[in-house]
This record gives C-alpha cells, sequence and structure tokens, in this order.
C-alpha cells in the first residue's frame, strides 16, 4: 500500500493521532481517478460522510496507524485532503482567566 514508505515525501505535514482529515471539495470529482489505491478511496469516501481524525481510520480501516499517516499525506500532496491539526496546549486560553472573564460578565 504504501511501497515500502514510512513516511510521505513531503515532510511538512505533522499528522497527530487526533489531527482531523477533512475532504476538499473537489475530491468527490478527481478523488476516483485511476491513480488512487483503493485505501486511498476509502479515506476519501470515510471522510466525505463526516470529518476523522488518523486514530478513527486506522481502526475503521484496520490499518496501521503508520500507514493510514503515508496514505493521507500522499492525499494532502494530491489536494484531495485537508489535515486540521489541534490547538497545543500552549495556545489554549488559561481557565482563570476564563473565568474571571465569566464572572466579571456576570457582574455586569
Amino acid at each position: 500500500m504504501t511501497r515500502g514508505r514510512t513516511s510521505s515525501t513531503s515532510q511538512h505535514h505533522r499528522l497527530d493521532l487526533i489531527a482531523l482529515v477533512v475532504p476538499e471539495p473537489t475530491a468527490r470529482t478527481t478523488g476516483h481517478g485511476h491513480h488512487l489505491s483503493p485505501e486511498h478511496v476509502d479515506i476519501v469516501e470515510r471522510c466525505e460522510r463526516s470529518p476523522q481524525s488518523i486514530a478513527e481510520l486506522a481502526a475503521g480501516l484496520d490499518l496501521p496507524v503508520g500507514v493510514i499517516r503515508v496514505l493521507v499525506g500522499d492525499l494532502v500532496e494530491d489536494e484531495l485532503v485537508q489535515v486540521t491539526r489541534p490547538v497545543p496546549p500552549a495556545e489554549l486560553p488559561d481557565v482563570n482567566i476564563l473565568r474571571e472573564v465569566i464572572n466579571g460578565l456576570r457582574a455586569l
């Protein structure tokens, strides 16, 4: 399936287990071409129903996570899917600040 590859040819895509795979609008018309493997097509079809995480795709297709990462990387390079990365914990707002904002709004 991966032709011996352990990662996609493009290294700038970091595919976390919880990263969501969302199909591009053009995936439906161009995604079922002859250059895609059946596994690539399965990934696109599953994501058309609802966005799927890398872990969900691996479990649903009964394939190792490493294989799913390579296949999704191929689809990203072909511009058939987008991968939304989770927000790093350092970029999340502080819970204490949010509580103070809520308390301030209640005081109004």
